[in-house]
């Protein structure tokens, strides 16, 4: 995180635990040998990354030691994804991690009989990825984001912060099927609070321009980004052209708000992919995809940038400040200090 771009950041925790060009290439290790497959590029992707490492590290596994893996980083080019997965499979892994969900149709479509684990999904039912969460069959099983009324909190959130809220712009990509379930969340959500909403399909970033134009006639006070890749590849800008039009931004995920924007709410991603972690140990110790439930998260972070807030005029209201409930803690972010979040009264780096 940039301290200096990015102000003072807090975070509540709340609930209970649940290439470039070159492909990078590892020295043999004896044991396991795991192919590892990302949409986004390796800095991008850095802290969940080291939330997996440390997962496998807490199960006996150390990178290069007793376990091999095999990376692989679309850098957000996901055409690049089937040419990567097939690699892996030539690679003869005994076991692939597809990095979020436009990582799992390549590497489905590679292979059928190599074990697949997502650390984050969005529907995997949906995009045919397992059969249900509860009995996935096939080969293919890990976390997914689905969580009940994502969207509604999220705008409950936005409204409390922004009171005056009654045109809300929603930025979605209709592809998604996720994006458009957290929709109808937010739609439901919408009518109780009597907020307004503005939809606007985005299929790609040149489109970015356009909607916001959009939302400047209509009046928007405010903007919900739904949950998508493309929109989280091209949050800097997303980011830059709402603070050009003063316009509050909730989103899904905290780097959105490292960015800039005001608010995030969901999932702790890093704390999924090191969830993912036991998935993969399960697996090399004999267990079946077929067999692992698919996890839903339990536990989600609220993320503010008080700095992003003092610029648009926002005050804060300190309702937000005991959210967690008893039991949790608040974690404060600054420019002057680490990043650190706090989890059931353990500080940990995220």
């Amino acid at each position: 995180m940039r301290r200096h771009a990015v102000g003072l950041i807090i975070t509540l925790a709340l609930g209970l635990l649940m290439v470039p060009l070159a492909a990078d290439t590892q020295q043999p290790a004896k044991g396991p040998r795991i192919g590892f497959l990302s949409p986004r590029s390796r800095t991008d992707l850095a802290l969940s990354l080291e939330a997996f490492q440390q997962g496998l590290r807490e199960l006996g596994y150390v990178e290069g030691q007793n376990i091999a893996i095999e990376y692989r980083f679309g850098d957000d080019r996901l055409e690049r994804l089937p040419a990567l997965a097939a690699e892996l499979v030539r690679l003869k892994v005994d076991l692939i991690v597809a990095a979020e969900t436009p990582a799992i149709r390549p590497a489905r479509e590679a292979t059928r009989t190599l074990p697949i684990v997502f650390p984050v999904a969005g529907d995997p039912v949906a995009i045919g990825a397992v059969d249900s969460l509860a009995r996935p069959g096939g080969n293919v099983t890990g976390l997914s984001i689905l969580a009940p009324d994502l969207g509604g909190k999220r705008l409950q959130l936005l409204k409390e912060v922004v009171p005056g809220l009654s045109r809300l712009a929603v930025l979605w990509a209709p592809e998604n099927p996720y994006a458009a379930l957290v929709l109808r969340e937010t739609e439901v959500a919408a009518r109780a609070l009597g907020v307004q909403l503005h939809t606007l399909r985005v299929q790609d970033a040149a489109e970015f321009e356009q909607a916001f134009s959009e939302m400047v006639r209509e009046r928007a006070d405010a903007l919900s980004v739904m949950p998508d890749s493309m929109f989280y590849a091209n949050r800097q800008t997303l980011v830059a052209l709402a603070a050009k039009h003063r316009l509050p931004v909730m989103s899904p995920w905290r780097e959105y708000v490292e960015a800039g924007g005001l608010m995030g709410y969901g999932p702790s991603i890093p704390g999924m992919y090191r969830r993912a972690a036991t998935y993969v140990d399960k697996i090399l110790k004999g267990a079946k995809p077929a067999d692992l439930p698919v996890e839903q998260p339990t536990k989600f972070e609220l993320v503010i940038n008080l700095k992003t807030a003092q610029a648009l005029g926002i005050t804060m209201p300190p309702s937000l400040l005991i959210l967690g409930g008893r039991g949790h803690q608040v974690g404060v972010v600054g420019h002057t200090g680490g990043r650190r979040t706090c989890r059931e009264g353990l500080a940990e780096p995220l």
